[in-house]
């Protein structure tokens, strides 16, 4: 199978494993926004076939974490040592064959769904929201609470954050920043996604009409957040199902 990022400054194939993880670890949610998945593939069974824009951010001496420089699209997790790599599961292009075998880290998950894909928890009470990047260059607050979610599985969400977004309406003039350092992607069609250049952690997405939204997975619980709706639905990934009962668009 080949796969990329969303700007194709980073493209490989490989033939991984069928069945997919989902990550729902602070780093994960941190770095891809939401939820990341992946799947294994072999060192053997995996080749880079461009990779001007790959860097790479060691979270821990455990592993460390592959993302586009162009685009922010969080694509591999390295372990130390292993001799196989985890590759987004959105990343790859086409129909995929995968299906989500095992989930990680419920309890770190997010209050503003189910990580076991039930409905969504009631909101918990947040008055200021704390969002950050993976690695810290990027530090912000902004008033609660975070609201509605809406998670969106078109092409070019799925492509930067490795599995599908999840964000929230937001004044992007009340973002108080107490530390930036922002890299933005722009698409033709005038929209840009922030996000940091050091970790690749997405942050927000600004439409070509100026609407803002934040990754809900950039603020940390509580969030005063609920999982509300899912748009584009038609372009969402064939690895996984939504069993939540929320509205599909």
């Amino acid at each position: 199978m080949r796969g990329a990022c969303l700007c194709g400054q980073v493209t490989f194939e490989a033939t991984p494993d069928p069945g997919v993880i989902a990550c729902h670890c602070s780093q994960c949610r941190r770095q891809s926004g939401h939820v990341w998945t992946g799947t294994f593939a072999a060192h053997t069974n995996f080749r880079l076939t461009r990779a001007e824009g790959l860097r790479w951010y060691a979270a821990s001496d455990q592993a460390k974490r592959g993302f586009c420089g162009g685009c922010g699209a969080f694509l591999f997790w390295q372990a130390t040592g292993e001799d196989r790599i985890c590759i987004a599961a959105g990343a790859f292009d086409g129909p995929t064959g995968l299906h989500i075998a095992e989930s990680w880290h419920l309890a770190s998950a997010g209050d503003y769904y189910d990580p076991m894909g039930g409905p969504p928890p009631a909101p918990s009470p947040a008055e200021t929201l704390h969002g950050a990047c993976l690695c810290g260059a990027n530090r912000f607050t902004l008033p609660g609470p975070m609201g509605e979610v809406w998670a969106c599985h078109c092409r070019q969400c799925r492509k930067t954050s490795g599995h599908y977004s999840a964000s929230f309406d937001a004044d992007e003039t009340a973002l108080d920043w107490q530390a930036r350092k922002l890299r933005e992607h722009r698409s033709p069609g005038g929209s840009a996604r922030g996000f940091c250049p050091d970790c690749g952690s997405g942050l927000y997405f600004r439409a070509g009409d100026g609407a803002f939204s934040v990754e809900a997975g950039a603020i940390a619980n509580p969030t005063g957040g609920q999982l509300a709706r899912h748009i584009f639905t038609a372009d969402k990934g064939d690895y996984y199902d939504l069993t939540d009962g929320l509205p599909q668009d």
